[in-house]
Formats: C-alpha cells, structure tokens, sequence
C-alpha cells in the first residue's frame, strides 16, 4: 500500500492574522474534503463533549470551523457521539444533550444540530459486519452515525489509562459503538446486577434474547443465568438505575484489538475524513470527570482521509516532543527507580498500551502506518 498522505498545521498564528479556527479550515480543504460530494450530503461529524469537570476536551469553536466548511459546501452536518457503558453524565440521551450543552456544544455555537447516535438509552444501534474481522464479526453501532452518508472524526489526541492513547481509532471505534458495543470492546464476561440498586421494574427482560436474565417473583430482583448469558450487554441500556455493571476486564491487547475492528466497520466504503489535534495532551481519557495537567506540548493539527496513518503521524510527533515539567509524565520520570521505556505514553501510565492497536488495524486493512507528512 503507499503512503498516505497526512496534512500537518501547526498552532503558532500572527497578530491580526488568521486564527485556529481559520487556520482548521484550510487544513481540512488542503486534505481535501472538497473531494468527498456532499451536495445534499448528511455528514456526521464525531467528536467527544467531554465529561462534566473535564475541561481539556476540544473547544467548540474546531467544531464549528468544520460545519462550516462542511455546509459551505453543501452538506448537511451534525455533531454525534454515543452514549458511555459506565454511570457518569453521558450514559444516555438526555443527560448527554445537556452535558454537551453545559461543555458548550450547542446548536448555536456548533451551527448544526447535535444527536446521539445510538438514541435514548444507547440502544438505537445497527450490526456492521466487520470485514476480516478477528474479534468481532458484527459490530454494534449508533444508528445515527451509520445512516449518515459521510463520516467525518474530529479527535482530541491526548493519553489514555488503557490503550496509551486516544486518537482517530478510539474516537471511531469506541466512540460510534452503541452502550452494548463499548461493553463488547471492553467486557469478557457477564454482567453483576446490585440488588440494591435493582427496582424489579423488568426493562432489561425483553433486551435479552438468550434466556440470560431470570426474575425472582419473591424477591422482586433481577438476576443473571450464567449458564445463558452470553454478555452481550443489552440489558445494560435498558436499566435506568445503573443497577447492572460489566466488568471492564478485557486485555489491553484485546481491547485496541476489537477498537480497531469496530472502527473499520464504521468507515468501511464510505467517504470521510479524519482530523486530530494534539492539544492539551491530558494523561487520562476525556471521559473522566477531571483532567490532569498536559504532558506534552501543543504540538498542532493533522488531517488524512486514513486514520490509521493519521493515529501514526500524531504518535510520532509526540514521541519526538520534550515532556512537560509538572505532568505526570515528567514526575515519573524524576521517580527515583523508574525505569523509562522511551514511549512518552507507556512512561505516563505504564499499564497502557497501544502498539496492539495500530498493528492490528494495519493487518484487518483498516489503513496504513506509512504516511508522508504534508506541511502547511
């Protein structure tokens, strides 16, 4: 396969010169966007709101700055995101919509509307065969998301806890998967049900077709066959008192594994294009409630119609970047004892890792490693 192309801006600007928002603009046109015929088009754009308390997620303003390319050339956008397997404040519609609201993303900052991609309770999904899939052969995916006629990512590239990093591959995989989808990346078994918390109001029941829920009529709970129970995470959507919880158990290996075949049953044959920017590269996940100091420098903003090539490009770029005094990258670099491994990501959080990921989206034809960085 050859190389693919990634267009590579950085954040510096000039006084009373263009601004990030602008200089986006013409990252995306330069990776050509303008070749993807979307007159009449519904586009999707992904992106992460951000937990409540986090607030290292990207602004609004990068948002909008696509939609606006997007309808100036005559597409039709909207934001998109799926709702989280874990209790927090995006686990369905509602409280997402007002998440993303409280964060900034409204239809008047973002200039489109703002869905959700598998529905109320994130069980509005669509089963996508997965092309050479290892782990998954039919990936759980909002239905929003999969109904549209273009995909566009635009991902905030910071670390992760688990997989070293969240770029394109995670916004894509995990993000468009559906509250069963996520639990089916990240899960290996079956789930608990907490009778405290279980009101014996029977919403799970007809979610699972396997015979894997069974309701006590004495005690008025629910509970779990597990001779029956196949974990295919259902119920979880159904419940809406967080009475019922997967173990997120799965290896890191396995876990970027199903992530990337997830993420290439969202973009398989379809147009789209990926943007990432490393900015404010927080050590954890935009899903904590919290974010900690940035480990790295702003580095800038890529875009590639292969986000398999984009993930590369942006890892590299860090990889080769200075750590930031006071991040916890720097600080277990001082630890007396440590030992580094040169991986800016691995030496942040040493139990993550990411190699698995970009290997095995290479090996399904998700896309490829070798890219030629273009710089505007």
């Amino acid at each position: 396969m050859e190389p693919a192309k990634v267009y590579f801006t950085d954040f510096r600007t000039q006084a009373f010169g263009d601004g990030l928002p602008t200089k986006l603009k013409k990252l995306v046109r330069r990776a050509g966007i303008a070749d993807l015929d979307l007159e009449g088009k519904f586009v999707a754009i992904k992106l992460h709101f951000g937990e409540l308390g986090n607030v290292s997620y990207l602004r609004p303003n990068y948002a909008r700055a696509l939609v606006d390319v997007v309808k100036e050339l005559g597409g039709k956008p909207f934001l998109t995101d799926c709702n989280t397997m874990y209790p927090g404040s995006r686990k369905n519609a509602l409280e997402h919509l007002e998440c993303a609201w409280e964060n900034g993303f409204t239809p008047l900052t973002a200039g489109c509307p703002i869905l959700i991609g598998d529905g109320l309770k994130g069980t509005d999904d669509v089963e996508v065969p997965v092309a050479g899939g290892e782990y998954v052969k039919a990936a759980k995916i909002g239905r929003a998301v999969m109904d549209a006629d273009v995909f566009v990512s635009l991902t905030h590239f910071k670390g992760h806890e688990l997989t070293g990093f969240g770029g394109a591959i995670k916004n894509i995989g995990m993000g468009c998967g559906s509250r069963a989808g996520k639990t089916e990346q990240h899960s290996n078994g079956q789930p608990d049900i907490d009778g405290e918390k279980c009101r014996g109001c029977k919403k799970c029941l007809p979610e699972c077709a396997n015979g894997g829920l069974v309701f006590d009529e004495a005690a008025r709970k629910m509970g779990v066959d597990k001779e029956r129970c196949v974990g295919c995470g259902r119920c979880l959507g159904a419940c809406n008192f967080d009475a019922i919880d997967f173990a997120q158990d799965a290896a890191n290996a396995d876990l970027n594994r199903r992530m990337a075949e997830y993420a290439k049953a969202v973009v398989d044959g379809r147009p789209q294009l990926h943007v990432s920017l490393v900015v404010d590269v927080s050590p954890h996940c935009d899903c904590h409630a919290e974010n900690d100091a940035p480990i790295l420098p702003n580095l800038g903003m890529f875009a590639s119609m292969d986000p398999l090539a984009l993930d590369q490009a942006c890892v590299d770029a860090c990889l080769a970047a200075s750590p930031l005094p006071g991040s916890k990258l720097s600080d277990n670099l001082a630890t007396p004892g440590f030992e580094p491994s040169g991986d800016h990501f691995a030496n942040s959080t040493p139990e993550s890792e990411w190699r698995t990921c970009l290997e095995h989206a290479e090996k399904i034809g998700l896309g490829t490693r070798k890219y030629e960085l273009v710089r505007m």
